[in-house]
């Protein structure tokens, strides 16, 4: 999918469809859709009075020139009522045309014209919110469909703008939304792959890839480096697996010194079985992603390192299988984590919190003055939230809310769950420092205790994305299956950092 800018009017576009919105119970027209309605001889505002056209929310009505003008098709968008009017409903309007335009059968290599005229919206602004929404909500993974019944067309997208608006600002805001859903596209990407093509050697290469495309310095670090440093929870849950584990460092250097404003550590469980407390097989096909947060934080730093802002930022990937076998961690072990903390194995299923344990005791030795962790960590997050938002946990409130404000700014609900001190106790053990699992209540809570015990004082955020990385059905710019969540709240949270 290609975007361009032009200025002029939209009626005399020359490509195959034209696409507008309207607002919910508004006979109002911009002056675009104004000059479009007076080349069709008036059909767009007489359907509006006959109560064809509704404008509701993704509501796509098809009108057909018949000769009027060039293009034969024009789209009319609902965005729903004014009043109502978000960023993310202007990228779910993109997505819903570039949607329908797909499911038209035998149309190909579309060159489309847009206009979007809204109030309180810079040209950059809306540049960026149409790029992200199409080429999000156009996005498939078909990489192992070996026959497709279908050629999938492309798609021009032509933002038509009147005279005397910014097209450079236009061309800004797209070229930064192109760099963040491309982003998101390589994490969704990632954690659609099934495990036999995404293993924790195939993430390290990936993350090799990028590193080289983007220029960023990146260690792939294997089992002798993890005992050396004393890894005992990504080594011990890489124990029951055939495939090696690996620890991938990724750097971006944004200033001369080299302190690191900022680690970004996210769970790389390529598949996850549960290891001796096994999951049940219902759904377990799912569990490919539970390397979701990995696949966020490398996406995110690619798409930091082409913005080129002024700060340090490390991608902390700790990267393994969990699987049973005969040398799998048990229920009943005690295990010693980097910082020398001991942790008694109540569930073999409560491993996402070892390893990214072990990771952030690395951020902290590289200096790291923030931390934020990304996990597909609990079911129990998922069921408090469902697939809506993700949970928000930090020992500092004032981080916290950059990190939820980025996330707003992407569209990325972030929602704060408590760390009372009284959650800590059920996490206590009798063997050992520590235990892996506090139980059935307060899931969310007590796993993110575990991982606030090794951020200790440094500021941190953990984000559960165990209810939000894969949906079951599409919603809006979001697909079925992976959603690439939170890789845009990464990104505009190193940015805001920056500034």
């Amino acid at each position: 999918m290609d975007f361009e800018v032009a200025i002029g009017e939209v009626s005399r576009f020359t490509g195959q469809v034209i696409a507008i919105n309207i607002f919910e119970n508004e006979n109002r027209l911009t002056p675009q859709v104004k000059q479009l309605d007076l080349a069709l001889d008036g059909t767009i505002s007489k359907l509006i009075e006959q109560g064809e056209i509704k404008g509701k929310f993704k509501e796509i009505t098809q009108i057909f020139s018949m000769g009027k003008m060039i293009p034969t098709k024009v789209l009319v968008v609902g965005l729903g009522k004014n009043s109502e009017l978000t960023p993310d409903r202007i990228r779910a309007a993109a997505a819903e045309i570039g949607k329908y335009l797909r499911a038209r059968k035998g149309d190909t290599d579309i060159k489309l014209g847009y206009t979007l005229e809204v109030p309180g919206f810079e040209p950059s602004n809306l540049g960026q919110l149409i790029c992200e929404g199409a080429l999000l909500g156009f996005y498939s993974f078909k990489n192992h469909v070996s026959k497709s019944s279908e050629k999938e067309g492309s798609i021009t997208f032509n933002i038509i703008i009147s005279p005397g608006e910014n097209i450079d600002s236009w061309k800004q805001g797209l070229k930064t939304g192109s760099v963040c859903a491309e982003a998101v596209i390589l994490a969704r990407n990632l954690v659609n792959e099934p495990a036999n093509f995404m293993t924790p050697a195939i993430l390290a290469d990936v993350a090799k890839e990028q590193a080289s495309r983007y220029d960023l310095d990146i260690q792939v670090l294997e089992k002798d480096f993890m005992q050396k440093e004393g890894m005992g929870g990504l080594l011990g849950v890489a124990q029951g697996s055939a495939q090696p584990p690996r620890f991938i460092v990724l750097k971006y250097t944004g200033k001369i010194t080299q302190e690191i404003d900022i680690a970004l550590v996210g769970k790389g469980i390529t598949f996850d079985s549960g290891g001796i407390s096994i999951k049940s097989s219902d759904g377990m096909g799912d569990m490919k992603g539970d390397m979701a947060g990995a696949a966020a934080v490398i996406a995110a730093i690619t798409a930091i390192a082409q913005f080129k802002p002024a700060v340090n930022v490390v991608a902390i990937v700790p990267a393994t299988e969990n699987l049973p076998s005969g040398t799998a961690m048990r229920p009943g072990d005690v295990i010693t984590q980097m910082n020398g903390k001991t942790v008694e194995i109540i569930s073999t299923d409560a491993e996402g919190r070892l390893i990214l344990a072990d990771a952030i005791c690395y951020a902290k030795k590289l200096g790291a003055k923030n931390i934020v962790d990304v996990a597909t960590l609990t079911g129990a997050c998922r069921i408090a939230l469902g697939d809506v938002c993700s949970g928000i946990f930090s020992n500092d409130q004032d981080f916290m809310r950059k990190v939820i404000s980025a996330g707003d700014k992407a569209g990325e609900c972030l929602w704060p769950l408590p760390l009372k001190e009284e959650y800590r106790d059920l996490i206590k053990s009798d063997v050992a420092d520590l235990k892996n699992s506090g139980g059935r209540y307060a899931g969310a809570i007590t796993a993110a205790w575990f991982i606030a015990e090794f951020a200790d004082s440094t500021p941190w955020v953990h984000l559960d994305i165990a209810g939000t990385f894969m949906l079951d059905k599409e919603r809006g710019y979001l697909v079925k299956g992976a959603t690439g969540i939170p890789v845009k709240t990464l990104i505009n949270l190193v940015m805001a950092l920056a500034t």
